[in-house]
């Protein structure tokens, strides 16, 4: 080999020994760093409100995310002004009412003491108006005419408030008039005012930005609402204040931020900051701590489904209402779902009846248990193709 063509060789080796050399040394210095996962979030205890009860919860998943004494029984007050709402509300959407139905003010409720909204006897008043000030002014008076012109009379319209709370699940719940005015036999629970709460927000958003009004004008007196956080957080819109002797100081809030919203009920406060702050304090927690997620909306096919001796031989299966979820932040990547099917499904299927289950866990622990309903019938098949189902099924069996 020529003695030039040797020099080049003897260069180049000794540049890539001077190369590695050099790369080895830096790798021992500065280790290529491992990336880390990020750590969990650690979430602290709920604030601890000056209060006898209290509870934080999701309005769309139902979820109860802090709560105190939330079933034990105590006076709503004011708060018992969302259940004679509620029953407006359904009057309304089932169309025997008209927000603009002119209504007759009584004596009985003229008369009626504690906040009002200064209703004259015997004048006439939309009903639209009657909401407005039960909402801002917390109007007795309001309340007994609404409960008049739907129910005939309050102690009839106090029956269909008991009904109402009865179908919503308000187990610990006795209502004995319209207004919340102190009665031994008048009572409800953090909880139970939630799910009432929780139900005005959902089966009527048509009727839902009442509860945000801030002020009301009515025979030329000027009332602002209560409820404090409507003026310090833009994202409170609603829902009602309550207070007296008996029961303390009482709110009901209402907060939606990023697509998520929160129910915050307190009762029994000891003054009007601390229900506000009280309540205030909840919402923020909740946000900062929590997330919720919509998994699958009503009447969606997740799966499908073999169906034995019937025509179409499959049927789509999904829930009757959206599933959401609400979980730690920073949680979702550990959400599973699993379904179980009923082992043999067959016709006739009815759309709507429940053919299995639909399981959601995270990190391995059971959070949500849903019905899976059919989404459509399959009636049963003709003599001949039935027989061939049994002799497939005989065989599916065997195998």
């Amino acid at each position: 080999m020529p003695k030039k063509t040797n020099w080049i060789f003897r260069q180049y080796f000794i540049s890539l020994f001077i190369i590695l050399t050099f790369t080895t040394l830096s790798c021992q210095g500065s280790p290529t760093p491992v990336p880390l996962s990020a750590p969990p979030l650690i979430i602290p205890q709920p604030p601890e409100l000056d209060a006898k009860a209290y509870l934080l919860m999701d309005a769309y998943s139902g979820k109860v995310l802090a709560e105190k004494n939330m079933k034990t029984k105590l006076p709503p007050a004011s708060l018992t002004k969302l259940m004679t709402l509620y029953v407006t509300s359904e009057t309304l959407a089932q169309g025997q009412i008209h927000l603009n139905d002119q209504v007759l003010i009584s004596r009985k409720a003229w008369s009626r003491g504690g906040s009002r909204m200064f209703l004259e006897e015997n004048s006439k008043v939309s009903l639209n108006q009657l909401v407005e000030g039960i909402i801002v002014a917390s109007g007795n008076d309001a309340c007994v005419a609404i409960a008049q012109y739907i129910g005939g009379n309050e102690e009839a319209f106090t029956q269909l408030m008991n009904q109402a709370a009865q179908q919503l699940g308000m187990k610990n719940s006795h209502f004995v008039d319209s207004t919340g005015l102190p009665k031994p036999e008048h009572y409800s629970t953090a909880y139970d005012l939630a799910l009432l709460t929780r139900n005005i927000i959902i089966k009527f958003p048509q009727y839902y930005d009442w509860y945000k009004q801030k002020w009301i004008t009515y025979n030329k007196i000027r009332q602002p609402n209560r409820n404090r956080l409507l003026w310090r957080d833009p994202t409170v819109d609603g829902l009602k204040t309550g207070h007296t002797n008996a029961a303390g100081y009482c709110l009901i809030a209402s907060s939606l931020k990023n697509g998520m919203r929160l129910i915050s009920v307190v009762m029994g406060a000891s003054s009007d900051e601390a229900r506000s702050n009280g309540s205030q304090a909840l919402l923020n927690w909740g946000f900062r701590f929590y997330k919720t997620y919509k998994l699958f909306s009503a009447n969606t096919k997740i799966t499908t489904a073999r169906v034995w001796f019937g025509k179409k031989n499959k049927i789509d299966l999904g829930l009757t209402n959206d599933l959401y979820v609400t979980i730690p932040r920073g949680q979702y990547k550990s959400l599973k779902a699993s379904l179980d099917l009923s082992p043999k499904l067959e016709a006739p299927i009815v759309k709507g009846r429940n053919y299995g289950i639909l399981r959601i866990s995270l990190n391995d622990k059971l959070i949500e248990k849903v019905p899976l309903t059919a989404l459509n019938d399959d009636t049963k098949s003709n003599l001949l193709a039935r027989l061939v189902d049994h002799v497939k099924l005989f065989f599916t069996n065997l195998i």
